[in-house]
């Protein structure tokens, strides 16, 4: 049988060292400070260690008090987590999904008021970062993930691929003589990172394709979203590569231009992932049927 201190004074420590305040901690919890002090106290004394440095004006954490509150901030997360996914699992309507940025903004989002009319019983929550991994206490029902489908805990299938072209704002290109895709050097270009120190090499698999494998395109801005790289050049910032998928409804606005008849096939792929060998609820094969209608006619 454990033998742990009294829920309701790890919760008064966690408040005491979030706040570095008896006085705050009190107003916080609803209880006077000669009752969070005690409390203290006692969690102190169930452990025999010393927790919280008390100073005239202030409160220390120790460095046994740190671990703890560390300690007790995460166990409280989980609670809170395992807690909300019993209740959420209650309302069967409900659909998690996770998606990349730029696919929920200019792909998924405009494309919501007809999920809406397909699929009215179906309330859906959408979420861009990648917190939660589909373990299989984690409140996602499914996700679209960016990659090459090599996710060995996930079940995967593909949904759509990248197809790559350049694209400019109609206002950078005034007074401009675009004859070759070597001409693209006298803008700036602007690059999408894989990670802090990586850019993706979708400028160069492109310039390859275009029979420019030379143009340096070292120079530049840099971002760690497409989404970014698509508004600096909307707003004539430079050119950048992007998936005609993510910039249709601005190629069709005039907003962007693509420069060159020339597309590329990306190398990774936006794929619809499940936990593996799980029976798939209802309304996540409903998403799924939609989601999957919805890509086959943007390839058409």
């Amino acid at each position: 049988m454990r033998k742990l201190p009294g829920l309701s004074a790890m919760r008064v420590f966690e408040v005491v060292g979030q706040t570095r305040s008896f006085t705050r901690a009190a107003e916080r919890l609803n209880l006077t400070q000669s009752a969070v002090s005690k409390q203290i106290k006692n969690l102190e004394d169930d452990i025999r260690e010393p927790l919280i440095i008390r100073h005239h004006h202030r409160l220390e954490l120790t460095p046994a008090g740190t671990a703890l509150l560390e300690t007790i901030r995460q166990a409280f997360h989980d609670i809170e987590m395992s807690l909300r996914g019993i209740a959420e699992k209650q309302n069967r309507n409900r659909l998690r999904i996770n998606v990349p940025p730029t696919f929920a903004k200019r792909w998924l989002v405009p494309r919501l008021a007809g999920l809406k009319s397909s699929l009215p019983e179906i309330d859906i929550s959408i979420g861009t970062e990648l917190s939660d991994s589909m373990a299989e206490r984690g409140l996602l029902d499914c996700a679209v993930r960016f990659g090459d489908g090599e996710w060995p805990t996930l079940d995967a299938s593909l949904l759509m691929s990248e197809k790559h072209i350049v694209v400019a704002a109609p206002s950078l290109l005034e007074g401009k003589v675009l004859a070759t895709p070597g001409d693209l050097a006298q803008f700036t270009f602007l690059h999408v990172l894989a990670s802090p120190d990586q850019r993706y090499l979708t400028w160069r698999h492109w310039l390859d394709a275009a029979g420019f494998p030379d143009l340096d395109t070292s120079r530049g801005l840099e971002f760690d979203v497409l989404d970014l790289a698509i508004e600096a050049a909307r707003c004539g910032l430079g050119v950048t590569i992007a998936d005609r998928s993510m910039v249709r409804n601005d190629l069709r606005s005039g907003t962007l231009r693509q420069l060159f008849d020339i597309q590329v096939e990306g190398h990774e792929s936006y794929w619809f992932v499940t936990r593996p060998q799980a029976a798939l609820a209802p309304n996540v094969q409903a998403f799924r049927a939609w989601l999957f209608c919805e890509a086959e006619a943007e390839s058409r």
